[in-house]
C-alpha cells in the first residue's frame, strides 16, 4: 500500500503527458507514407530560408505534390551528407552566426569522437530536444511503467555523460545531449536520482566508478539505465574490489580519500548524503552470506533495467545474465547515437519503433553498399529480414546524413516496420574483397569456444594491411593457455570464418589472405583499454568498440597488453 501511494502522482502523471505521445506516435505509424511526406515537408518549410536550404532549393523541393515527387525532388537536390561534409556549417553556427544549417542558433551541441581528429558538434535545435527528447522521453518513461507499474517506487540510476562540458566560441554550450535530457527532467522525477549528476563531474576513472556505487548502494534502486552494458561490468568490478570501504563510508557518510575527487566535487557530494548505519550493516550481513554480492543482492527491488543487447554489445550482457533478480524487465535501449535518436524500445524485443512524425528515414540496401548509384527505400517500403544503411534527416540540420549503421527490419509497429543495430557498417572488413563481417567473426569465436572448451573474456580482430591478414586478440578466461593453445583457437576459427564467407575461403585458398595471427591478451584487458581510452578524452557513456576493424592507432593498445 505503501508503494502504491509512492507512485500514484509519478505514474499518473507520465500515464497522462506519455500517453499522449504514445497516441500521435501510432498515429503516424498507421500511415509512414503519409508521416513521411509531412515531417520532410515540416523540416524543409522551416529550413528553407537558411545558409543551406537556399544552397539546395528546399523551396523548389518543397513545390512538389505528393509524397513521391516531394521524396524524387528531395534526393535530385540534397546529396548525401556525412560529418565532414557539414562541418563547415556547423562551424558558422559554433562562431555565432544564425541561419545556417537551421533557422536562427542551435540551442546545444552534443560533441562525440568524429572520423578524423576533430570531434563531431552535433546541432541540437530547441525544437529537436522538445520534440526528440522531451516527448520521445516522458513516452519512454510511460512504457516503462506499462512493464513495470512500481518502477519509480525507489530509486533511480542514470549513466550519463556531462550536460555542459564548455562553450562554443559563441557561448553555446556544449557536452552530452542525454545528460542535457537528465538536467531537464521533470521535477519528480530529478528528486529520485540516486546517481546524482555531480559524480559524472569526477574525472578520474576509477573515482567516477566508486562514488557511482558508494553512492547508489545506499538506495533502495529500482530504475537502473546504463546504455553501454560494458559499463555494468566495470560498475560490479568496483564492488568486488571495494567492497568493504564502501559499506564503511555507507555507515559514517564519508567518501573514501583513496580516490581522486576535486575538493569542491567532494564537498557537493558530501552535502548530498548522511551516514547510513543500518544500511551498511545490511550489506555486511548479505557479505557474510553470498561472498560476492551482486546487483540482485544490493538492490533486489530492480523494477526495469535498460542497456543495449544489440549488435557487439551482446558480448557483454551475457557476462551479467544472472546479476539482476529474475523479476526485473530488462530492455533493450533501442538504436540512437549522438547523431539522432531514432526511435525507441517499447517491449521486450530488440526492435527499435521509429518515429516517422519526427525524422525522415531513407535506407540502401546492404547489397548496394558499394554501388555509385544506390537505390533509396522509403521508411514504408523495407522488408523484414532485410538489412540496410540508414540515413536521417532532422529537425536538428542534418540532412540524409548517413548513420553508417548497418540495422535489419524486423516486426511492424502498426503500419511501420521495426529495425535493430546489426553493427556499424564499418564494421565490415576488406583487405582482398573477402568482405569479413564483425557478426562473422563474433559467431566464429563462440563456435571455436564450444568446439575447443576454451573460454574467452574478451576478444578483437584486427585487419592487418602491410601483412595481408588478420590479427586476432584473445582474453582467455584461463590464463594458462599456452600460444600453441591459443593458436588452435585461432585455427578453428579461421575455419568457421571459411565456412560462413565464401570470398574469406576464396582468399585464405589462394594465400592472398595469409594465415591469421595470434595474440594472447593479459587478465583485464578491456577494462585497461578503455580506462586509457576515457582517460584521453573518450567519454565512458559514449564508449564503443567493434570487435573487427582497421585501426592502427586501436591495435597499438592493445598490443601493449599482450601477454609476452
Amino acid at each position: 500500500m505503501k508503494a502504491e501511494r509512492k507512485v500514484f502522482l509519478p505514474n499518473l502523471a507520465l500515464a497522462m503527458q506519455g500517453g499522449i505521445q504514445m497516441m500521435r506516435l501510432r498515429s503516424a505509424s498507421l500511415a509512414p507514407r503519409i508521416a513521411s511526406d509531412m515531417t520532410l515537408r515540416k523540416i524543409l518549410s522551416e529550413a528553407k530560408d537558411t545558409e543551406y536550404g537556399r544552397e539546395h532549393h528546399f523551396e523548389e523541393i518543397l513545390k512538389a505534390r505528393g509524397p513521391e515527387q516531394l521524396f524524387r525532388a528531395y534526393r535530385k537536390y540534397v546529396p548525401v551528407n556525412d560529418y565532414e561534409a557539414l562541418r563547415p556549417y556547423i562551424e558558422k553556427h559554433k562562431n555565432g552566426e544564425s541561419d545556417i544549417l537551421i533557422p536562427g542558433k542551435p540551442l546545444m551541441y552534443a560533441t562525440t569522437s568524429g572520423t578524423t581528429n576533430a570531434p563531431k558538434w552535433v546541432p541540437m535545435s530547441k525544437e529537436y530536444l522538445n520534440n526528440v527528447y522531451s516527448k520521445m522521453t516522458k513516452l519512454w518513461l510511460y512504457n516503462f511503467i506499462k512493464q513495470r507499474r512500481y518502477t519509480f517506487s525507489g530509486a533511480v540510476v542514470f549513466m550519463v555523460s556531462k550536460y555542459h562540458e564548455g562553450n562554443a566560441p559563441d557561448g553555446t554550450i556544449f557536452g552530452s545531449a542525454s545528460g542535457f535530457v537528465q538536467h531537464n527532467a521533470p521535477d519528480f522525477i530529478r528528486q529520485m536520482y540516486a546517481s546524482i549528476p555531480e559524480i559524472f563531474e569526477i574525472t578520474n576513472y576509477a573515482a567516477k566508478y566508486y562514488a557511482l556505487m558508494r553512492i547508489t548502494m545506499q538506495r533502495n534502486v529500482t530504475l537502473f539505465v546504463m546504455p553501454n552494458p560494458s559499463s555494468v561490468l566495470e560498475m560490479q568490478k568496483t564492488v568486488d574490489e571495494n567492497l568493504d570501504e564502501i559499506i564503511n563510508d555507507i555507515e559514517k557518510g564519508t567518501i573514501s580519500e583513496n580516490f581522486e575527487i576535486s575538493s569542491d566535487l567532494r564537498k557537493k557530494l558530501l552535502a548530498k548524503i548522511k551516514p547510513d548505519p543500518a544500511r551498511a550493516a545490511e550489506l555486511r550481513q548479505l557479505k557474510e552470506k553470498y561472498g560476492r554480492i551482486l546487483p540482485k543482492h544490493y538492490w533486489p527491488h530492480i523494477q526495469m533495467m535498460s542497456t543495449w543487447k544489440c549488435g557487439n554489445t551482446k558480448i557483454y550482457v551475457d557476462k551479467f545474465a544472472d546479476w539482476f533478480p529474475n523479476h526485473t524487465f530488462y530492455q533493450e535501449l533501442g538504436y540512437f547515437s549522438t547523431e539522432c535518436r531514432f526511435g525507441l524500445v517499447l517491449d521486450n524485443t530488440i526492435n527499435t519503433v521509429m518515429f516517422p512524425h519526427f525524422h525522415f528515414y531513407e535506407f540502401v540496401e546492404e547489397s548496394e553498399l558499394d554501388s555509385p548509384d544506390p537505390h533509396f527505400y522509403n521508411i514504408y517500403e523495407l522488408e523484414q529480414g532485410k538489412r540496410y544503411n540508414a540515413y536521417v534527416t532532422t529537425l536538428s540540420g542534418l540532412y540524409r546524413y548517413n548513420m553508417n549503421d548497418l540495422i535489419e527490419v524486423g516486426p511492424k509497429f502498426e503500419n511501420t516496420p521495426t529495425v535493430h543495430m546489426v553493427q556499424k557498417v564499418n564494421g565490415i572488413v576488406s583487405l582482398t574483397g573477402e568482405k569479413l563481417h564483425e557478426k562473422q567473426f563474433v559467431d566464429a569465436v563462440a563456435k571455436a569456444e564450444e568446439l575447443t572448451e576454451m573460454k574467452t573474456n574478451f576478444f578483437v580482430g584486427f585487419a592487418d594491411v602491410e601483412n595481408s591478414r588478420y590479427e586476432f586478440y584473445y582474453e582467455f578466461k584461463d590464463q594458462n593457455i599456452t600460444q600453441d593453445q591459443a593458436e588452435t583457437f585461432t585455427h578453428a576459427v579461421d575455419k568457421f570464418l571459411q565456412d560462413n564467407n565464401e570470398e574469406y575461403h576464396g582468399k585464405r585458398k589462394s594465400f592472398r589472405l595469409q594465415d591469421p595471427a595470434t595474440h594472447r591478451l593479459v587478465r583485464h584487458a578491456f577494462d585497461k583499454f578503455k580506462k586509457r581510452c576515457i582517460e584521453e578524452g573518450m567519454r565512458d557513456g559514449q564508449f564503443k568498440l567493434n570487435l573487427l576493424l582497421q585501426d592502427e592507432k586501436r591495435r597499438a593498445k592493445f598490443k601493449e597488453l599482450e601477454i609476452k
